[in-house]
């Protein structure tokens, strides 16, 4: 099979079949956009190196800037998978390195970008893996701005730049939650439990839209941590995207005591919780609350 070479300014790949959505979209004014189904690119933000850059080479879109590792997403490919293949792709990002933190929109009708960013759980050496790169490079957050950026990217890195300093965690009182619903869950509190757990993972997985956190960006993944308590203590529990505490006395006190450890690294911190007392005892702390219906109405 031959393999066309691509048009001036069109992204290279380094062998295998085009994916359908590796094509330019063309606005009726006439400006070009690379990815039939929209593009997707990864901000990794190391705590001590900074913010990984890709040194675009020269004939490539605006070619001799810096911007993100990304590219054109898959036919129905979610962004947060196309940022991180692209990234993993172009820079060897391993997907397993990096957390999701938030993931912002530029949506123009015709096309969309998707920003995932993300932090590093575990340090890693970027590794130039196609021929889009000149240089791959950790730039420290206040240098970023120093750079000669692409169009795109210098656009939306003062709203980046704002957001990072927003890193949100929720904590659930399940035995609250639960017993919200009269659903017969006083019959089995650990099966109520595990089916809560698992709807709660799969909006933590899918992502918070900004607006029901009361955040800016787009959509947020914070990190979920879940109370048990009681007969609920034995519910199955392993789910993506949820850590669990047991309390081996009080619930109420676990979950104050969670708070404490997370008002210290998270900010905003959101219990959910109708149980005023409780409320009251983590608003203290700085927490803020919602309650059961707030959550609930997410899963739903």
């Amino acid at each position: 099979m031959t393999i066309q070479p691509p048009a001036p300014g069109e992204p290279r790949r380094p062998h295998g079949p085009r994916d359908p959505g590796d094509a330019w979209v063309v606005a009726p004014t006439g400006e070009k956009y690379w990815g039939r189904f929209g593009a997707a690119g990864l901000l990794a933000l190391d705590p001590r190196r900074g913010v990984l850059l890709q040194h675009r080479v020269s004939w490539s879109h605006f070619g001799d800037t810096w911007a993100l590792p990304g590219g054109a997403r898959h036919e129905n490919e979610s962004a947060l998978d196309g940022a991180l293949r692209e990234s993993g792709e172009e820079a060897g990002v391993p997907a397993d390195a990096v957390r999701a933190r938030f993931e912002s929109v530029l949506e123009l009708g015709i096309w969309s970008y998707s920003t995932l960013v993300a932090d590093v759980t575990v340090p890693f050496e970027p590794v130039i893996s196609d021929p889009e790169s000149v240089a791959l490079e950790w730039v420290a957050v206040d240098r970023v701005d120093s750079l000669p950026l692409h169009p795109g990217f210098a656009s939306a890195w003062p709203a980046l730049r704002t957001a990072l300093s927003t890193r949100p965690a929720v904590v659930v009182d399940v035995a609250n939650v639960v017993g919200s619903v009269p659903d017969g869950w006083w019959k089995d509190r650990a099966g109520a439990a595990s089916r809560l757990l698992a709807r709660v993972s799969a909006r933590a997985v899918a992502g918070m839209d900004a607006d029901t956190l009361g955040l800016s960006a787009t959509r947020w993944f914070p990190p979920v941590t879940a109370v048990l308590e009681g007969q609920a203590r034995s519910a199955t529990v392993d789910e993506a995207g949820v850590s669990v505490r047991i309390a081996e006395g009080s619930g109420d006190d676990e979950i104050v005591a969670v708070t404490r450890e997370l008002v210290a690294l998270h900010s905003p911190v959101i219990v959910v919780t109708s149980d005023r007392g409780l409320a009251a005892r983590v608003q203290e702390l700085g927490a803020v609350v919602q309650g059961t219906r707030w959550l609930l109405e997410q899963l739903d």
